[in-house]
Order: structure tokens, then sequence, then C-alpha cells
């Protein structure tokens, strides 16, 4: 009952967030263009700032744990090239494939697996080892898959679209927070003081600016009218990658921090994170917020179902 109250605690503001987001567009006091604007906004500063800052502060050297960085790196590799070419093959609508691949396997990672592992341990233990094996793969493949994915990429030939993929990842403001995030941890590089809590407050607004943005920009008819990709995606997220990956990760004899942060990179809610590049990044902007509003309104009960398996096997402490 404890996780599934913490569950709702963590899952349900976010929900709210965007539902307040969106009776804020409805009664006229943000509109379109507020949301194009924060958009713009938290992709180029807040998140990469948050990023950076939450990268920044873990000791690599101290924590690494080369098989567990691993086998996060393995799994979220595997799920990004299975899905991709799933949907590739099997998606009628091409458009829809970019915000499609990224919102069935990008994780709130960053945003809830702190959090969570705090809660539940009073420390954010291996959350940090679990994102630097995760979350860099997802930014960079979400670049990759929607560059290529883009209808305005495909007539050009594949040296354009590779050149156009290496320029976008290098130029993608929150890919450069993660490494410039990495760099700072391992060479154990600090920011003076102001300039760190200047940073820090750029970051805290990345998810609660994204999210009222979602909300504002949210459109539930053209939602209607993608609820087969939103609802296999969000079946994927939720609950397909954690049923295939777990097992695996149980059977190398990862417990406790461990386990606890596996299960939050597999079955938690699509992150903001996917709306702002697909919006961005010339995607499906639509499919992707109905993406993470399902996924975030579902996962306090199948993140909470998952967690509460682990603990009646005795896998977690």
């Amino acid at each position: 009952m404890d996780s599934f109250i913490y569950s709702l605690n963590a899952t349900v503001p976010i929900f709210l967030v965007m539902v307040i987001g969106n009776f804020l567009n409805r009664i006229g006091l943000i509109n379109r263009q507020f949301s194009n604007i924060a958009d713009k906004l938290v992709f180029k500063i807040c998140l990469p700032c948050m990023l950076f800052l939450n990268l920044s502060e873990t000791n690599i050297r101290k924590e690494f744990d080369a098989s567990y960085i691993g086998y996060c790196s393995a799994v979220t590799l595997l799920s990004i090239l299975s899905i991709w070419f799933a949907a590739k093959r099997l998606m009628k609508d091409k458009s829809m494939v970019g915000a499609f691949v990224q919102g069935s396997y990008r994780s709130s990672a960053a945003i809830l697996g702190l959090a969570f592992i705090e809660n539940i341990y009073g420390t954010s233990g291996m959350a940090p080892l679990m994102m630097i094996g995760s979350v860099p793969l997802y930014n960079i493949f979400a670049v990759v898959v929607l560059t290529l994915e883009n209808t305005q990429t495909e007539s050009q030939n594949i040296t354009l679209q590779l050149r156009k993929v290496f320029f976008s990842i290098m130029k993608n403001p929150i890919i450069i927070g993660i490494f410039l995030g990495l760099a700072a941890s391992f060479f154990n590089l600090s920011l003076p003081h102001m300039i760190e809590k200047t940073v820090a407050n750029l970051g805290t607004i990345a998810s609660p600016l994204a999210l009222l943005s979602i909300g504002a920009s949210f459109e539930g008819r053209k939602a209607i009218s993608k609820i087969k990709p939103t609802a296999i995606a969000s079946f994927l997220k939720l609950i397909g990658l954690t049923a295939l990956f777990l097992p695996v990760a149980i059977w190398l004899g990862f417990r406790d921090q461990k386990l606890i942060a596996i299960i939050i990179m597999l079955a938690s809610p699509c992150t903001p994170t996917s709306y702002i590049m697909a919006k961005n990044m010339g995607g499906d902007a639509s499919l992707a917020s109905s993406i993470v509003v399902t996924t975030t309104l579902l996962s306090s009960v199948t993140l909470t179902g998952w967690i509460f398996l682990a603990r009646l096997l005795d896998l977690i402490q």
C-alpha cells in the first residue's frame, strides 16, 4: 500500500500540472504562442541545465559499476533498435514513426528515478549510474530517429542524412548538457556557487514548464484519432519492456537499489522531453503528447505493480 500511495504522489501531480495547463489554455490565460516559446526555452536552456546538474553531481569514478552500466546501456540500445525496426515495417503512417519510437522507449529516468529511490532508501543510490547507462542513449537516438524519420529528410541521399544526423547530435542542447555533465563528473569539476545556483534554478523549472506546455497544446480530438499507436506505445513503455528485460536483470543478480533503478528505467512513464524534442525536430507532437499523458496517467498503477511484485519476491528491501 505504501508503494501505491507513493506512486500516486509521484505521478498524479505530474498529470495534474498537464491538466492545469490545458485548463489555463481553455480560459485564455496561456495560448499556443506561450506553448511554442516555452517548448523552445525548455529544449534549449532548462532541460540541458537539469541534466547537466543531475550527472555532474554523480561521482562516476567512485561509484562506477561496469556490469550495471553495461546492462542499462545494452537494454536501452536493444529496446530502441527493435522498436524502431518494427515501427518502420509495420506502421502505415510513416510520419508517426519518430514520435512513436521515442515514446515507446524513453523513460522519466532523470525526473522520477532519483525521487523514487530517495523516497525508498533515503539516498539516490544507483539512479545516477542507471542514468549514465540510459539517458545519453535516450537522447542521442531520439535525435537520430526524429532526424531520419522526418519526411523532409527521407528524400535526401544517405550521405546527407548521416551528415544531418551528426550535426543534429552535435548541436542538440540536451545532448550537450549530458556530456558536459559527464565530463564535470569524471574530472570532479564544480561551478562557482552563484553559477551553480543559477543553473539549478533554470533546471528546476524544466519539468513544470514542459508539463504546462503539454497540457496547453494537448488536442483531445487528434489524440483520439491516434489512440492505437498511443495504446501500443504505452503498453511497450509501461509493461512490455519490463516484462522482457526485468527477468534478465534478476538472473544477473541485481537487487535492491540497482533493481529499483532498473524498474524505473524500464517502467516509468514517457518523459515530457519526448514531446519537446518531437515538436522542435519536426516529429508528430500530437502523438508524442498523447503518449506522455497516457503513460503518466497509467504509470501510478503499473509502476507500483512492478515494485510490489519485486518486494513480494524479496528482490528489494
